[in-house]
């Protein structure tokens, strides 16, 4: 696979693994992104100020008084001619889900026609499916989660609305989801969780990473308005949502 290195101004630039969204690509992207770490965290790489991971390219941000793209270049070729890392932890997220109630899932019944399938066949494909966040992007905590099952890809919708509710499921092409704030969007509702992909009150603010691992738990009404209220009480044990792969 080949590398490309393209200039963002004169105080970055960024290395591009491809032109497709892949689960390999974007594993690449994330193994560089953890070497650079490592290696800055080690003494090396002066000058590196952060790296940012997108779905298939990681852009170097670097300070250009104390280093420079032309030194920066072939010190990263050198990372990744050493082999970049394939067996890098990461961590195995649960998200409740609620889709029963129409409030939250106001899409649920057209996805399923235009998908030919029933209701419950989405939910089931939706919860069937294994997730994984390749980026951060548009809004503090919204994750892009790649790894729909096929037979849900849907382009998004041609009208988008005005507001989506915080903590809304949708989906999207191969992808799905969840709202962290209330905002414009335009993919399609089919659920709700109870959880907020941003509390400002965490010591880690936004709950999901890339990298994550992602399934999606199927609760009722009674349970989704539980743990709202531990959420919004800030008693909520996100421990147990999280395991280490």
């Amino acid at each position: 696979m080949s590398v490309r290195y393209l200039s963002c101004g004169d105080t970055a630039f960024s290395v591009e693994f491809g032109n497709e969204i892949s689960p390999e690509i974007n594993g690449r992207v994330m193994a560089l992104h953890a070497a650079i770490g490592q290696a800055t965290k080690g003494g090396e790489l002066a000058g590196v100020v952060e790296t940012v991971p997108s779905m298939r390219a990681l852009m170097v941000c670097y300070d250009p008084m104390a280093t420079s793209r032309a030194k920066l270049e072939p010190e990263i070729e050198g990372l990744i001619a050493r082999g970049l890392p394939t067996d890098m932890k990461s961590r195995q997220v649960t998200i409740p889900c609620c889709y029963d109630d129409p409030e939250f899932a106001p899409d649920l019944k057209e996805v399923a026609e235009r998908t030919k399938k029933k209701p419950e066949e989405v939910i089931a494909s939706h919860l069937a499916s294994r997730f994984k966040v390749y980026v951060l992007g548009f809004m503090p905590g919204l994750a892009y989660i790649a790894g729909l099952e096929k037979s849900l890809y849907l382009p998004r919708r041609s009208q988008p609305r005005v507001r989506v509710p915080r903590s809304t499921v949708a989906i999207a092409m191969d992808m799905t989801t969840i709202y962290p704030f209330e905002s414009p969007g335009g993919w399609h509702l089919i659920g709700r969780t109870p959880l907020w992909m941003f509390d400002q009150r965490r010591e880690q603010p936004v709950f999901l990473a890339p990298g994550d691992s992602l399934t999606f738990q199927r609760i009722d009404r009674k349970s989704y308005d539980r743990i709202a209220r531990d959420v919004e009480a800030g008693t909520f044990d996100w421990a147990r949502l999280v395991k280490s792969a």
